[in-house]
């Protein structure tokens, strides 16, 4: 087939690592600059966490050997309390249970090399004007190119994804989160560099940060949007708000200054395809917030079980289909579950009581290995399908209910039993 693809994104740049190696030809087409010699993301997200479902589909273009040099592991959360106190919640059971902090250049322009090598022609500066969803061909500013099928891979606002559904019947619902971010540096922390390191201000804001490679990490700031962007004097800022925050930052003013605001935004949905001429992947079919870690890892999965598809079906038509079908199911419960994590990292992780189930989560795991996966661990460090996953946690939290009740029952009819002697 000669297939082409909107964007060199993650999602795109893999698909085509996928396609090429499979035989197909395949070219991509992307608006911005080619990003090799370039050394920014032009204000994009700079660190990306790596779990299972992106370890596997970049074990499966034989390209993780390449990544892991580039990657930075994240063993846990290193919480930061109001007095400045910090404390380690790893994330799993064994060893493997971890993340890894990517930049995203990195990442992308790795992608881009092996494609490339596979046979993929990657066409930089590309901005597209229109698409003939009949022949079908993909309408540029440079000329029309026709093929046997479209990838749309490009990203929230996809021009792909509009021109598709132009005069269809499709559903389509955004939301933009009322908050925004800023992302900082910290040059270097005194402990833990190897975690994701989170400041819970409640309604008053959130800092969440990855590690590089150099030893500092890129600390993002999230607040309301409307008072991220009222702040003139960032410093005093963060000396009321996350003051043990504030020595780890001496580029805090400048920076703050120079970086732009960013904006999130949730998408669904559908079709995601139209017969077999065109196919959305990623963001362009399903954007969610960054709370989880996902949203990337997810867009990486869609290329796993596309290419799946592609290799099962008789014809692109039934492919795709059969692509959605598989699909879109679990990226809807992927949104809920971004939505629930900005409430746990903002609110939740200083809680006693949500500590506390989450090392009776741990615990149990241990103790009933295989029977009892937290929620966390089905979710960022296993293949499990996320609906799938959020079924087994309710049926577990059912189960740890009624424990509960029942031993609490027990133990009041115990002394009710004693104090009947």
């Amino acid at each position: 087939m000669n297939i082409v693809i909107v964007g060199a994104g993650p999602a795109g740049s893999l698909l085509a690592c996928y396609l090429a190696g499979r035989g197909h030809r395949v070219a991509v087409y992307e608006r911005r600059p080619d990003p090799r010699p370039r050394d920014d993301d032009e204000g994009r997200s700079i660190n990306l966490g790596l779990s299972a479902r992106g370890v596997k589909a970049l074990t499966d273009v034989g390209l993780i050997a390449d990544i892991w040099p580039l990657t930075v592991p994240m063993r846990g959360r290193a919480v930061h309390g109001p007095g400045g106190k910090v404390t380690f919640h790893p994330y799993g059971t064994s060893d493997d249970q971890i993340l890894h902090s990517i930049r995203r250049r990195d990442l992308v322009t790795k992608l881009i090399d092996h494609a490339t090598e596979a046979g993929a022609a990657f066409h930089f500066g590309h901005k597209v004007v229109d698409l003939d969803r009949d022949r079908p061909a993909l309408v540029t500013e440079h000329g029309t190119v026709p093929a046997d099928a479209v990838v749309g891979a490009d990203g929230a606002f996809s021009t792909v994804r509009t021109l598709m559904q132009r005069g269809a019947p499709a559903d389509f619902h955004q939301e933009f989160l009322s908050w925004g971010y800023k992302e900082l540096t910290i040059p270097k922390v005194p402990d833990y560099h190897e975690a994701l390191h989170v400041w819970p201000g409640g309604d008053d804001g959130l800092i969440v940060t990855h590690p590089n490679l150099d030893g500092s990490m890129t600390a993002t700031l999230f607040l309301p949007a409307g008072r991220l962007a009222a702040i003139t004097d960032p410093e005093a800022f963060f000396a009321e708000r996350f003051p043990d925050a504030l020595p780890l930052m001496p580029d805090l003013a400048e920076e703050f200054a120079q970086r732009p605001v960013g904006h999130l935004v949730s998408i669904r949905t559908t079709p995601w395809h139209d017969a077999g001429k065109v196919v959305l992947v990623g963001d362009a079919a399903h954007a969610v917030y960054p709370f989880y870690g996902q949203g990337m890892n997810s867009a990486l999965e869609d290329c796993t079980v596309l290419d799946r598809c592609l290799a099962a079906a008789e014809d692109p038509a039934a492919a795709f289909a059969a692509f959605e079908s598989a699909r879109r199911p679990h990226t809807d419960v992927l949104d809920e579950l971004s939505r629930r994590n900005f409430v746990e990292l903002r609110e939740q992780v200083r809680s006693p009581l949500h500590l506390l189930r989450k090392q009776a989560d741990l615990m149990l795991a241990r103790l009933l290995p295989g029977r009892w996966v937290p929620l966390y661990t089905m979710v960022s460090h296993s293949t499990t399908p996320y609906a799938d996953a959020l079924a087994r946690s309710r049926r577990q939290d059912a189960v740890l209910g009624w424990t509960a009740a029942g031993a609490a029952g027990l133990l009041a009819l115990t002394m009710l039993a004693r104090k009947g002697r």
